[in-house]
Parts: structure tokens; C-alpha cells; sequence
């Protein structure tokens, strides 16, 4: 890395789609954000924002791979003066959704580590196959380059045994890597460390509830820093109610549809993870239409709702008990930053355990890490918008800053 280079390219690779944004590590602008979508599919479109939000920028036509997805997105940074081949280009970092036990910290890609992800495959066959068609086609376009992996589950590797086994049979569990992993940990890093500067509190010394509520949610019991439990599972689907997940489920239901309602195992994971959740409750995972809905008199969508809080509640209480002390909750994505209701009611009736909203705080909308309980209270409550691709640049600069 030249002296001069402190610019990062963060890459989000998924199945159909590229999310992308280039920062300044100097300053921490963002010199250009975009999205290439529907990626092999009719329809396909890049929209790219510049600098200091000038005009946007869309093309449409055939992105048939993620190889010519990338290329446009390559073009489009050089038609601002920020070309992939710029000297001040220091790395690219890509998210990678699974890194198992194997990768517990961000990581510079060679073949070996390419390798590594790629055995890693039966634990995220949804993000891990395209997380490295990004990786490998950006490796082509810059081969010269650093190129960093930050793990989704990296964050999460440090819960202790006792929290991160099931209680399956021991050699089976081993034999085929089951085990908790958990996921958004890219946010919930961010978001811990973020939060204990808002309290003024040195991380190592902050006790943490991060709620990430979006269309996909997990709950982290965080001390002093690290991870010492989460919602999510050997998989995403574990845990708190979501857009379209189920959550907890009692894993006899999965046999009960199969021999009772003559599903396979393929319609049975598209149920629990396409179809259940909000929308399966109530036909809709937008929380501002179920709150609108609840507005209208809507039944199902109140039910939802309050299933949804319901779940949120026991979570709670149950990292409440796992910390022991709680300096604050913290709630952060979509639907922890934007919906107030979701955030009263989730913490209505436990002013027992130090913890309630000031409604007028709870009802202000800011971009601003925020405290939303009231002066005083024994346990804080807070709003922590998140950043993930800030983290992910974070670390990748850190990284290549270092060697």
C-alpha cells in the first residue's frame, strides 16, 4: 500500500445483487455509494450515487454475471476520477456472510483462504457461493491489490462453549459443524463500540443488549466488548420473529409437516424462511404497514405485532440474566432505528428491571446515535443507527495499514 492510499472499496456480493460503497479512510467520506440488481435477470439495473450526493446515475441493460456487474461498477467510479486503478485505492473488502470457526478476525485473501470459504459453503449456500464470485472477479479486475474478508460471524466467536453448543450428540454435532454461529456481527460491532462512546464508557467496560431489527433480526448479549451470546444459529433462521423467518420453532414441526402434510425438506426451509415470520402472520414485513394496519383495526396485523414484541421481550429478559448487568439496550437497523412503537412496547413493563423510553425522546427521528430513556434511568436506552460498510472499511484499512 502506497502512503498516499487511503481510499477503501467495500463490496457486498449477493446472489443477484452487488451493494457497493468507496470511502476515504482519512477523512471517513464516502466517495461514492450504488447497487447493481437483479444481476442475470431481466431488468437489471446499476443506480450509482457520487460524491457529496450529486446527480444519480442509473443504467439499465443486461448485467449478465457479476463479472460484467462489476466491470459497469468499475466504470462508473472511473467516469468520477475513482477508478479501481487509482494509487489511492488501498483495498478492497468484501463482506463474506460465513467464516465458520476458521476465520475469526478479518482476514487478507489468498487461495487458501478462497479455499477455506468455499468449504464453508454447506454452512450458507444462499451468500457464501456469492460472496466469492465478488471476491474472484474483483481479484481479477485488481489482482495487484489487497483484498480483505470481514466475516459476518466473526463477532460472535467468542461466545463461550456453553453458549454457542446444542445439546445434540456430541460426535454428530462435530462431524458435521453444527453449532451457533450467529450472524450480523459486522453490526453488532459496530454498534457495541458505537453505543459505549455514546454512554461515554471505555467498551471493555460496557455491558450491551444490541437489538438488530430489520428484515432480518438478532439479539447480542455483549460484555465488555465480546460477544457472549446471540439469537441467530447454526443459520440465519434461529431466534428472534422476522420479516419472513419464523425464529425459535420447535423442531418437531419440521417432522409434523413432513409426514402429515407430505412437504420435503426444500418446501419445508422456503416455508420457515420465505413464508413465515411477519409475513406469514399477517401477509405484510414492512412494520410501517402493519402499524398501519394496526391503525385500521386490522387483527392479524396486531397479532403480529404483538408476537413480534412478545419474542423481542424474552430475548431481552433472557441476556438481562445472562449479563447479569445491563448498561444499556441498544436498538439499531430498519425497523430498531425508524419504528418508536416497536421500541415502546418491546420494553413496556420492565420498568422493573431499570429499563422504559421517555415517549418524547423515543418519538424524535434523528440519523444520530440517541438516548431515548428518560434522565436518570438505571439502565439506558439507546438508538445506534449502524454501519456496516463502515466496519467493513474499518477493518480492511486496519488491516492492510498494519502489514
Amino acid at each position: 500500500m502506497t502512503a498516499a492510499a487511503s481510499r477503501v472499496l467495500v463490496l457486498n456480493s449477493g446472489s443477484s445483487s452487488v451493494k457497493y460503497q468507496l470511502l476515504d479512510m482519512r477523512t471517513l467520506q464516502r466517495l461514492a455509494t450504488g447497487l447493481v440488481e437483479r444481476i442475470g435477470e431481466e431488468g437489471a439495473r446499476l443506480v450509482h450515487t457520487p460524491l457529496d450526493g450529486g446527480a444519480e446515475r442509473e443504467r439499465t441493460g443486461e448485467f449478465a454475471d457479476h463479472a460484467a456487474a462489476l466491470r459497469a461498477v468499475a466504470e462508473e467510479l472511473s467516469a468520477d476520477g475513482l477508478g479501481l486503478d487509482s494509487p489511492e485505492l488501498a483495498a478492497i473488502g468484501h463482506r463474506v456472510v460465513h467464516g465458520g470457526l476458521s476465520f475469526t478476525e478479518p482476514t487478507v485473501i489468498d487461495e487458501e483462504v478462497l479455499t477455506e470459504i468455499e468449504r464453508l459453503v454447506p454452512l450458507a449456500p444462499l451468500h457464501n457461493p456469492a460472496n466469492l464470485l465478488g471476491i474472484r472477479t474483483a481479484r481479477e479486475l485488481r489482482p495487484d491489490l489487497p483484498q480483505v474478508a470481514v466475516f459476518d460471524t466473526a463477532f460472535h466467536t467468542t461466545m463461550p462453549e456453553y453458549a454457542a453448543r446444542y445439546a445434540l450428540d456430541a460426535q454428530t454435532a462435530d462431524a458435521h459443524r453444527i453449532r451457533r454461529y450467529g450472524f450480523h456481527g459486522t453490526s453488532h460491532a459496530f454498534v457495541s463500540r458505537a453505543a459505549a462512546a455514546l454512554l461515554g464508557k471505555d467498551p471493555g467496560e460496557t455491558n450491551l443488549i444490541v437489538l438488530h431489527l430489520g428484515n432480518g433480526a438478532s439479539a447480542s448479549a455483549v460484555r465488555g466488548g465480546s460477544c457472549v451470546d446471540t439469537s441467530m444459529g447454526l443459520t440465519p433462521l434461529e431466534g428472534l420473529v422476522m420479516g419472513t423467518r419464523s425464529g425459535d420453532i420447535d423442531p418437531a414441526v419440521i417432522f409434523h409437516l413432513m409426514r402429515n402434510a407430505g412437504m420435503d425438506a426444500g418446501e419445508v426451509d422456503d416455508l420457515l424462511n420465505k413464508r413465515s415470520g411477519l409475513i406469514g402472520l399477517c401477509g405484510a414485513n414492512d412494520m410501517r404497514e402493519i402499524q398501519r394496519r394496526i391503525e385500521e383495526g386490522d387483527a392479524a396485523a396486531r397479532l403480529a405485532f404483538e408476537i413480534y414484541v412478545h419474542r423481542l421481550k424474552k430475548y431481552l429478559g433472557a441476556y438481562y440474566a445472562v449479563l447479569g448487568r445491563v448498561d444499556a439496550v441498544v436498538f439499531t437497523a430498519g425497523v430498531g432505528e425508524n419504528a418508536a412503537p416497536v421500541r415502546e412496547a418491546a420494553l413496556s413493563g420492565l420498568e422493573g428491571l431499570g429499563l422504559e423510553v421517555d415517549a418524547e425522546l423515543n418519538a424524535v427521528r434523528s440519523k444520530e446515535p440517541r438516548l431515548i430513556s428518560p434522565a436518570g434511568a438505571r439502565v439506558a436506552v439507546a438508538v445506534v443507527p449502524t454501519d456496516e460498510e463502515l466496519e467493513i472499511a474499518h477493518q480492511t484499512y486496519a488491516l492492510v495499514s498494519a502489514e
